[in-house]
């Protein structure tokens, strides 16, 4: 759409300079033929003069016959001159006829003058002639127009040049033949009359000829910066030489000759004027588009807004003038789902508005611009301090609804501020605001965020930790410890999850919450999961040989689990160390859920071939429903901590068993419907480990369970649990019906304070 309306404005312009040129050639083509019937009735007319007057037993005075056929002659190539200026595209504007026509009159003078030179005293080289009046001197002026006219629009126009070239010989013909044939009635000769009209009528063929076959419009090469010093140098230089050469032979300059040369002198001085004055307008036309090219290159195509350049200009400008300024960026959150849902005319269709909508509150000395992509920037004077109420407008402005053809759509946006720092730097400026709006994005979106120079040391401590981040495998700083899952009430360890720690010998020990999130920015979680799974799946197999009835679960990041490879490697760490596969398991969170649900379950399908059990972790915390858990190939619910802590306990119907967590109780039954086991998280407290145990949650993971502790510490822990004389609750299958009603909870006494759990 936009494409049509684009090339519809420069369709108009040629469609009516199609017009006009068909306009055009009626007139032209008229004006030839009319010229051509006025030559051909003179030249007509003068041969039966001559043929009558040989008939006659007595000469018949035919100069009055030789001064109409003249004045005929003159008219004739006129019009033909004129017919020539007329041709479609031959001299598109008035300009252009008249340089062509002076360029003319420039090459006819020197060619008359010439002529006028070989003719009177003395040369003479035709012999002497009688005294010629006012037609003929017209007759032969206007041969030489068209002859200098038929020469320039050969050199001057490039297209059809050959047409054109036989065009202008055809009329240059005519006229010459028709002055012949005016010449030969003045002087009683019937040759040089005879002669004359041949070569008339064969010009005139020529033009018939020609115009039949003259399809196309012409293209003049008028070009006011090109050189063209032979139309003017050249005639001035031969009527210098035939003046020169007439002034050696003793002749004399009449009135005709001082005609010839002012007028030569006038069409050059004229011609002159015109090429400067076509120079300076085509120099002001360059400066104004040198203007508007620069303010483009400023400028944004699609938004209409300043683009990156046109804010530097407006920023250095500022530091130049000292002038207080505030520098707000903006990016749009979400606006890649536009993008890919509804398609990037859509997408663009919203970064124009969102453009109009920066553009329509700003003031004066206020610049709005788009950066590239969905980010923006508002450039306003004045302190950080007095932008908040801006900036929150800013919001709603981006926030309101962006009304498309097929349906609307809702965005928010991001916001970083800063302002000139101690003293103006452009630079500087620039990256503060980025920090600012980075900070933004991390902490939720939709939201403003003022620099701080606190930023400066969470930029480079994460810049510290990615660089660190890519060798730490490699430098042996990488540990696995193990958080124990314990069965309930026994409280003994039957699994544990392999948790990823990062001591780095400077940095000391880094947190799991801000090294993973970034090796999943940076493309380095794949690299972090492939160790994990191999060293979780080697320690597997040493507690397995050692006797121990165990399993271990690895959690698996979204980006890992959509990897094409990663089955691959599931499957060469299981059999590299002889691990049998139901004791491993795959911890998938419910934001992988989030992403594509159809390609989810066709992952995990394909895990779950291999014999590994699927665990969903923090269930309750997330977007999983109760339709995705019929869908998605699992074993194991985990129960999110907020499920377990975040509500008061309840006490049965009959007020005779102890309270139990009502979530982790109706996570049960759902687990115990759809035949899934159920591990409560977070147990930290006796009260807590009562309520779940209490709800008839078999399985429990917490810091009351155990911390996630060192390989060894968790086989001391098993060697613990099985020399001990109760049984440990393996999980290889979920302790749930697979129909009926969910098992009836076992009653436990809530522990009083200070007293231990019972088992």
């Amino acid at each position: 759409m936009r494409s049509g309306l684009t090339r519809e404005p420069a369709a108009i312009p040629a469609a009516g300079g199609a017009r006009r040129l068909s306009a055009r050639r009626p007139a032209a083509f008229l004006l030839l033929a009319v010229a051509a019937v006025i030559g051909l009735v003179a030249v007509v007319a003068g041969v039966a003069v001559l043929l009558t007057a040989a008939g006659q037993p007595e000469p018949v005075p035919s100069v009055g016959w030789a001064e109409v056929v003249a004045l005929a002659t003159a008219t004739s190539g006129l019009l033909f001159g004129a017919g020539l200026l007329r041709l479609p595209g031959m001299a598109p504007t008035i300009g252009v006829a008249t340089r062509l026509l002076l360029d003319g009159v420039i090459i006819a003078t020197a060619v008359w003058f010439v002529g006028w030179v070989l003719l009177v005293e003395p040369t003479r080289l035709l012999g002497s002639a009688p005294a010629v009046g006012a037609p003929i001197l017209l007759a032969t002026a206007s041969a030489a127009l068209i002859a200098g006219l038929a020469t320039v629009v050969v050199f001057r126009v490039s297209s059809p040049r050959r047409r054109l070239a036989a065009l202008g010989a055809g009329t240059a013909a005519t006229t010459l033949g028709g002055l012949g044939v005016a010449a030969g009635l003045l002087k009683a000769e019937a040759g040089l009359a005879f002669g004359g009209a041949t070569v008339a009528v064969a010009g005139l063929l020529t033009v018939a000829l020609v115009l039949h076959g003259f399809d196309r419009p012409c293209r003049s090469d008028i070009d006011p910066t090109r050189r063209e010093g032979e139309h003017a140098v050249l005639p001035i230089l031969v009527m210098a030489g035939a003046a020169a050469y007439h002034s050696l032979q003793g002749g004399s300059f009449d009135p005709c000759g001082v005609a010839a040369a002012s007028v030569e002198v006038f069409a050059l001085v004229a011609r002159q004027y015109l090429t400067l004055h076509d120079v300076r307008r085509y120099a002001r036309r360059l400066v104004e588009g040198e203007a508007h090219f620069r303010e483009l290159a400023h400028t944004d195509a699609l938004t209409g807004l300043a683009n990156r350049r046109g804010l530097l200009r407006a920023l250095h400008r500022c530091a130049e003038q000292g002038t207080p300024c505030v520098l707000l960026l903006l990016d749009l959150d979400g606006f890649k789902n536009v993008n890919d849902v509804r398609g990037h005319d859509a997408g663009d269709a919203v970064l124009a508005e969102v453009g109009r909508r920066l553009r329509a509150p700003l003031g004066s000395g206020e610049l709005a611009a788009r950066l590239g992509g969905d980010e923006f920037a508002v450039l306003l004077p004045g302190s950080p301090a007095t932008i908040d109420q801006r900036g929150e407008r800013l919001l709603g402005a981006v926030a309101a609804a962006y009304e498309l053809p097929e349906g609307p759509v809702f965005l928010s946006a991001s916001i970083g501020i800063a302002g000139w720092a101690r003293h103006p730097d452009v630079e500087l400026l620039l990256r503060h605001a980025d920090l600012a709006l980075r900070y933004a994005k991390q902490r939720g979106k939709n939201r403003i965020e003022r620099y701080d120079v606190a930023y400066d040391q969470l930029l480079s401590r994460r810049a510290t930790l990615e660089h660190e981040l890519r060798g730490a495998i490699e430098r042996d700083e990488l540990r696995l410890v193990f958080q124990p899952v314990a069965s309930l009430p026994s409280v003994r360890p039957v699994g544990a999850e392999a948790l990823l720690r990062w001591r780095h010998p400077e940095l000391g020990a880094v947190r799991p919450d801000e090294f993973i999130p970034l090796a999943e920015e940076c493309g380095m979680i794949a690299k972090l999961g492939e160790w994990v799974l191999d060293q979780a799946c080697q320690q597997l197999a040493r507690w397995l040989a050692d006797g121990h009835d165990v399993w271990v679960s690895v959690n698996v990041s979204p980006r890992e689990l959509h990897a094409p490879a990663y089955v691959g490697q599931v499957v060469d760490a299981l059999r590299a160390h002889r691990v049998p596969p139901q004791r491993l398991v795959l911890e998938v969170t419910e934001h992988a859920v989030a992403t594509d649900l159809d390609e989810l379950i066709r992952r995990l399908t394909a895990l779950r071939r291999t014999g590994v059990r699927i665990a969903l972790d923090d269930f309750g915390a997330g977007y999983s429903s109760l339709g995705q858990l019929r869908r998605l190939p699992l074993d194991i619910l985990k129960i999110d901590h907020s499920l377990v802590a975040g509500h008061a306990p309840v006490r049965p119907v009959d007020a005779d068993g102890p309270a139990f967590a009502p979530m982790v109780d109706i996570v049960m039954r759902l687990g115990h419907q759809l035949g899934l086991g159920v591990i409560a998280e977070g147990v930290t407290t006796p009260t807590e480990l009562a309520e779940v145990v209490a709800a008839g949650c078999h399985f429990g993971q917490g810091a009351l369970l155990g911390w996630g502790v060192p390989a060894e510490h968790l086989e001391a822990m098993l060697e613990a649990a099985t020399s001990s004389h109760a049984p440990p609750v393996a999980m290889s299958v979920p302790p749930v019906l697979a129909s009926g009603p969910p098992p009836p909870r076992r009653p436990l006494p809530r522990p009083g304070p200070g007293q231990p759990v019972p088992e």
